[in-house]
């Protein structure tokens, strides 16, 4: 008897064990529908972080119970309930406003404006959209606006500032969404003597919801009267940081600026000595695999959009100057063949690193495994 014939009975019994796993989903799909509907009528949010946590512990527990794996029960569970999230972002979410607020996108037609503008419109808001194509609308929308946000390149943020601010309403909100926050938010108040705030949300417009992505905001004047719209981002179950300006701004000159360079300077390498990624896949541990996919992910977009990123400011650059510098003093390392120094330089990163490398460890283990059970 073939091995095939041994193990027909138990295949067809796993078969059938699969087929009620999905009949169960499915199941449970049609409850998430009814809390979907509950949601929107009672004005709660789709994502509450302390139920989502008190339920996987549980299930970690039950797992346990049974002699199965608690952590591989905790990556089952959250992909069910990333799905359940993902269905009730399909649909309509509950108005932090008894009644509908007017916002306006500036730049409403590129990614993030059409983003948002879709939640909005899901939420029972009204949302506007205006591009160069239909500024001469703008006098017309001025007076019915609620919130205006703007969402063109850094570049041009202070130019659409000036020419938008004097049309409009002395109560209306103005807010961005730009990645720097000190300047939009100064040129805000200097051009607007209403509610001024600062937004910047953490994720592209490729995202497929906006459940647990994360929004900052940036104290302007008079903020309070935002805080509908942040209550909004709360119902669409985002979760929410409140930062200065200027400390957010020394943050995002390493997280963005510093890393897109490098990311250019990874890839540039990459092509000058015709390293093809393509090949060196086949040879790459799942850790540089991800670093690759890293890379490689932003040559997949736009590169205007990614200069005016690294290109944002004097600050960024001078950062970047002085990471070169420092990139030259480790040079000499190499130059010199000096192994000791490596090794000096590498416990002192250690040691300012701490407690952080052992997370960075734990999380980074457990990205690299999923990516290679994955795609390997």
């Amino acid at each position: 008897m073939s091995d095939k014939d041994q193990l027909k009975e138990q295949r067809q019994q796993i078969d059938r064990i699969d087929e009620q796993i999905l009949n169960l989903l499915q199941e449970r799909k049609e409850v998430v529908q009814d809390v979907i509907k509950r949601k929107v009528e009672n004005q709660l949010p789709v994502f509450v972080a302390g139920r989502e946590e008190q339920k996987t512990e549980s299930f970690r527990e039950k797992a346990s119970r049974r002699g199965l794996d608690p952590d591989w029960a905790e990556d089952f569970l959250r992909m069910v309930m990333a799905a359940s999230r993902a269905a009730q972002s399909a649909e309509k979410f509950p108005r932090s406003t008894e009644e509908p607020k007017h916002i306006l996108y500036v730049g409403g037609d590129g990614g993030m404006g059409r983003l948002y503008r879709k939640f909005t419109e899901s939420s029972g808001h009204v949302s506007y959209s205006l591009d160069k194509g239909n500024w001469y609308q703008l006098e017309e929308m001025a007076p019915k606006l609620d919130m205006v946000i703007i969402t063109v390149p850094i570049n041009v943020t202070v130019d659409v500032i000036e020419r938008l601010a004097p049309k409009l309403k002395q109560e209306t909100v103005l807010a961005d969404f730009t990645s720097n926050k000190s300047q939009p938010l100064q040129a805000m108040m200097d051009a607007h003597p209403g509610p001024v705030v600062g937004l910047h949300p953490m994720h592209g417009p490729d995202v497929p919801n906006l459940s647990k992505q994360l929004m900052v905001f940036c104290a302007g004047r008079e903020q309070e009267k935002a805080e509908w719209f942040k209550k909004q981002c709360e119902l669409w179950g985002m979760r929410i940081i409140e930062a200065d300006p200027g400390k957010h701004d020394h943050v995002m000159h390493l997280v963005q600026g510093l890393r897109h360079f490098v990311a250019l300077l990874h890839g540039s390498f990459m092509k000058e000595f015709d390293l093809n990624p393509n090949e060196m896949l086949d040879y790459s541990s799942p850790i540089y695999r991800a670093e690759l996919m890293m890379t490689g992910r932003i040559f997949a977009q736009d590169a205007e959009l990614y200069a005016d990123i690294v290109f944002a400011n004097k600050e960024r650059r001078d950062l970047l100057l002085a990471f070169f510098k420092h990139h030259q003093a480790l040079m000499e390392m190499v130059e010199k063949d000096d192994k000791r120094g490596f090794i000096r330089e590498f416990e002192s990163v250690t040691d300012f690193f701490g407690k952080f490398a052992s997370q960075a460890l734990m999380e980074s283990g457990y990205l690299i495994n999923r990516l290679a059970d994955r795609f390997s």
